[in-house]
C-alpha cells in the first residue's frame, strides 16, 4: 500500500549482506545435505549473532542475507564475529562440506519502503560482498573513515574499485581481527558506537530529557496493554479485534517457492511462481488467502508449518520449490494441515518452461479440489485465465518486477525496459501495462524524470491499456487506481479499486490502498472497515496499515486510540515521517505538550526546514476542516511557519 502524500523516504545507514561462497558448487554436490546444513548455520549462527549486535534483518535472500544496523561499529563486530564463529564451527568440518560466508558492509544514504531499503548504498554494499574474498570481510570507504580506531582491527587498502552499476569508484578495504585481539562484547558495542541517527538529536538531549522519559513509558505501556512482541512478526492488533481467517470458509497461506536452481539469480522466478498462484487464488470467493506479505516474512527460514499456521491463522500451507535449468523447470508443490502436520497431497511436475502456465493451474485446481472450494462459473473463467501464455513476457516481466523493487532510479530505469520488451512480445499482456504504468508514476513521484507531467500522462494513458484489456484483473485496476490517486482523482481511483476487490475478495493491497483514498477524504469509517480487512489477509502488515488506522482515528476525534497507533506505525520504521505529523496533533489534543513538541523536534530532524507551509503542499486532504484542524494542532505542537 502506497500513501499519496509520501515523499521518498531516506536514511543514512549502515548496511551488511553476507552471502554463501561457492553456493553453486556444493548444491551440485550435495544439494539436499548443502540446504539442511546452511539452514542449522543460519538458525544457530547467523540470526542470533545479528541479533547480539542489534542488527535487523531487511531481507534473506535464499543462501544470504541483508542486515541494518544502529552503528558502523556494531555491522563491523558483527561481521567479524561471524567470520570467527564459522571458522571455528569449520574445524571438524571436511573440506567437501564446509560452508563459508563473504560480507560486504557500506554505510550510506538508503531509501526507505516499509521494512525494506534500496538504492545504491545497498548496491554498493551487494558490490562490497562480492569483492570479498572467502571468509573475509570488505568494507567502503565511509565505512572506515566512521569506524575509526573504535575496534582493535587491521585494514588493508584495495584502493579505488570500479564496481558494476555504481558511477563512481568506490574506496575499499579488508578488515580482520588484529592479532592477538578480541572484540568487545555485544552488550558493550552500544556505549562505543554512536548511532546514525541520533546525532542530531543528542543536541537538544537535555531540553527534551524529559519529552523522552515520557514518550517511552508511554510506548512501554501501550505496548503491555497490547500483548505483543516488540519485533516486527505480530499478528493482527488485540485492541481492535481483528481475526487473521474467517472461520465459515478454508484458509490457506502460499510459502515462497525455494530456488533450486543453484543459482541466486533465478530467485525471481521461483518468487513469480508463488506470487502468481496467490494472485489465481486469491479471486476465490470460498477461500480465505494470506496476502504476499506476510507469508513472504517466512521466506528462507526453517519455522514449522504448525507454527505458519497458528501465527497466520489458516488451516492449510502450500509450499514448494522451483528447479530452472535451461529450458526445463520441476516444480514441487505440497499442501498441508497446519493442526496435523500431514500432506493433503504432494506433486512434482517436470515440464517444459513454456508449460509453467499449465502447472500453475493443476497446483490451483489441486488446491481447490483438496479444499472442496466451490467454484462460480466467472471464477472458473477467471481463474483459468493466464495473464499471458508468452513465456519469455513472462520472464521478462518477473525480472522487471525484480527491478523495480529497489525504488532506485536505476531500478526502475531497467523495470520500465523489461516491462516495454514484454509488451512488445505480448502486447495482449494486461499486467505490464499496468506495471509499467505504476513504475512511471513512481519515477515522476520520485523526481526521477525531467518531465514529470509528460510522464504522469503517459503512466494514465498506460493504466487505462491495462484495464481495458483486461477489466478483470484486479492488478491493472490497483495500477490504474494507484495513478488516479496521484493525480488526486479519488472518485476515479476508488472506482477502480471497488472493482479490484470485486473480482478479488483477498487482495490485501486493494483494501490497504482503497483505506488510504478514504482517509485522504475525511471518511474515517470506512477506512476503519477497509484496512482492518486489509490487516485480516495481511497479518504481518508494515507501518502503513497502523498509520492508516491512527489518522482514521484523528479524524473520528479519538485521539487516545490515534495515538496508540501511530506509536506502533512508527515502531515498526522510526525513519517515516507522516504518522509523526498526526501523532503530534494527537498529542496537543491529549494535552501530552511535551511529547507533541518531541515529535516536531524527531520530524526536523528527518525533514531539515519542517515547516508548516512545507507540509501544507504536502499532506493531501480533501475535508477543509480536517485540514484546518491537523494544521492548527501542528502549529500548537510548536511546528514553524
Amino acid at each position: 500500500m502506497t500513501s499519496s502524500e509520501d515523499q521518498p523516504q531516506r536514511k543514512l545507514a549502515a548496511v551488511l549482506q553476507v552471502d554463501m561462497a561457492g553456493y553453486s558448487r556444493l548444491m551440485g554436490d550435495d544439494e539436499a545435505g548443502t540446504l539442511a546444513r546452511l539452514k542449522i548455520l543460519q538458525q544457530d549462527l547467523l540470526y542470533p549473532t545479528v541479533k547480539a549486535f542489534h542488527g535487523r534483518i531487511v531481507k534473506l535472500m535464499g543462501d544470504g542475507l541483508l542486515v541494518e544496523y544502529p552503528s558502523v561499529v556494531e555491522a563491523v563486530a558483527c561481521a567479524v564475529t561471524i567470520q570467527q564463529r564459522m571458522a571455528q564451527h569449520n574445524r571438524d568440518v571436511a573440506d567437501s562440506e564446509k560452508i563459508q560466508f563473504r560480507v560486504g558492509i557500506n554505510l550510506s544514504d538508503v531509501i526507505i519502503d516499509g521494512d525494506d531499503i534500496y538504492g545504491d548504498g545497498v548496491n554498493i554494499c551487494a558490490r562490497l560482498e562480492g569483492l570479498a574474498p572467502t571468509g573475509g570481510i570488505c568494507i567502503s570507504g565511509t565505512v572506515y573513515d566512521a569506524l575509526g580506531n573504535k575496534l582493535p582491527l587491521d585494514f588493508k587498502s584495495l584502493g579505488e574499485q570500479k564496481v558494476k552499476n555504481i558511477a563512481q569508484p568506490v574506496r575499499v578495504y579488508s578488515v580482520q581481527l588484529a592479532a592477538g585481539a578480541e572484540l568487545p562484547k555485544p552488550g558493550e558495542q552500544i556505549h562505543s558506537a554512536e548511532s546514525l541517527t541520533n546525532s542530531a538529536r543528542k543536541l537538544k538531549l537535555q531540553k527534551w530529557l524529559l519529552a523522552v522519559f515520557l514518550l517511552v513509558f508511554t510506548a512501554v505501556l501501550a505496548l503491555l496493554s497490547w500483548l505483543q512482541p516488540w519485533q516486527q512478526k505480530e499478528s493482527s492488533l488485540n485492541s481492535e479485534g481483528i481475526v487473521a481467517t474467517s472461520p465459515n470458509k478454508p484458509s490457506i497461506a502460499v510459502l515462497p517457492f525455494s530456488n533450486m536452481s543453484g543459482d541466486s539469480e533465478q530467485e525471481y522466478f521461483s518468487d513469480g511462481i508463488s506470487e502468481d498462484i496467490i494472485t489465481k487464488i486469491s479471486q476465490l470467493k470460498n477461500l480465505a488467502v494470506i496476502a504476499r506479505n506476510s507469508s513472504f516474512t517466512y521466506k528462507g527460514t526453517n519455522t514449522k508449518v504448525q507454527d505458519i499456521g497458528k501465527d497466520l491463522g489458516v488451516r492449510y500451507v502450500l509450499e514448494g520449490s522451483v528447479r530452472k535449468v535451461d529450458d526445463r523447470v520441476r516444480i514441487t508443490a505440497q499442501l498441508i494441515d497446519s493442526h496435523s502436520g500431514h500432506h493433503l497431497w504432494a506433486e512434482k511436475f517436470d515440464r517444459k518452461l513454456t508449460d509453467v502456465f499449465a502447472v500453475q493451474d493443476e497446483i490451483t485446481d489441486r488446491i481447490t479440489t483438496a479444499l472442496s472450494v466451490k467454484l462460480s462459473v466467472d471464477e472458473q473463467t477467471q481463474v483459468a485465465k493466464n495473464s499471458t501464455n508468452n513465456f519469455e513476457a513472462y520472464d521478462l516481466f518477473l525480472k522487471g518486477q525484480r527491478a523495480s523493487a529497489t525504488m532506485a532510479k536505476e531500478g526502475l530505469d531497467n523495470a520500465i525496459g523489461l516491462y516495454r520488451e514484454a509488451i512488445r512480445l505480448d502486447p495482449g499482456f494486461a499486467r505490464a501495462y499496468g506495471s509499467l504504468a505504476v513504475t512511471m508514476e513512481r519515477q515522476t513521484h520520485l523526481g526521477y524524470t525531467d518531465s514529470p507531467v509528460e510522464a504522469s500522462e503517459r503512466a494514465l494513458k498506460l493504466a487505462q491499456k491495462a484495464v481495458s484489456i483486461d477489466p478483470s484483473s484486479p492488478q491493472a485496476q490497483w495500477a490504474l487506481a494507484y495513478v488516479y490517486m496521484r493525480k488526486k482523482q479519488f472518485d476515479d481511483a476508488i472506482a477502480a479499486l471497488e472493482k479490484a476487490i470485486e473480482v478479488a475478495p483477498n487482495y490485501a493491497d486493494g483494501y490497504g490502498l482503497l483505506a488510504l483514498i478514504y482517509n485522504n477524504l475525511g471518511q474515517a469509517e470506512d477506512a476503519l472497515r477497509l484496512i482492518k480487512k486489509g490487516m485480516e489477509l495481511n497479518p504481518y502488515y508494515t507501518y502503513d496499515y497502523p498509520y492508516n488506522l491512527g489518522r482514521a482515528y484523528y479524524t473520528l476525534k479519538d485521539y487516545a486510540k490515534a495515538a496508540q497507533q501511530l506509536e506502533n506505525a512508527i515502531e515498526r520504521n522510526e525513519a517515516i515521517f507522516l504518522p509523526r505529523l498526526y501523532l503530534a496533533a494527537s498529542y496537543v489534543q491529549l494535552g501530552r505538550q511535551d511529547e507533541a513538541e518531541w515529535q516536531i523536534t524527531e520530524l526536523e530532524v528527518l525533514i531539515p526546514g519542517s515547516t508548516i507551509s512545507h507540509w501544507e503542499k504536502i499532506v493531501v486532504i480533501a475535508d477543509e476542516d480536517l485540514r484546518k484542524r491537523l494544521f492548527n494542532d501542528l502549529r500548537a505542537a510548536g511546528m514553524a511557519e
